[in-house]
């Protein structure tokens, strides 16, 4: 396991300073990004969270999985390394 996580599911209106404060409530978040549309600057209803640890990673994952963020149930995995195009 990793302290990086995906986030899934989201409001396309989430920002990243929401899903930080989300997750700050378990441990010390890294970072926060919302993956937006370059066009048009809309979440796409993902993101990625780094925390500090990989235990606050695992615990955000299993008490936050599945808590209603702006009307909608977020899915949380353990992200997986980006592939080269």
């Amino acid at each position: 396991m990793t302290n990086k996580l995906f986030i899934g599911s989201l409001d396309y209106s989430v920002t990243d300073s929401q899903l930080e404060e989300l997750f700050s409530t378990i441990g010390k978040v890294i970072s926060a990004k919302v993956v937006v549309d370059r066009d048009t600057g809309q979440g796409k209803g993902f993101a990625f969270i780094e925390m500090e640890t990989v235990e606050a990673a695992k615990t955000a994952m299993n008490k936050l999985n599945g808590t209603v963020l702006i009307d909608r149930a977020i899915a949380i995995k353990e992200a997986k390394p980006q592939v080269g195009r």
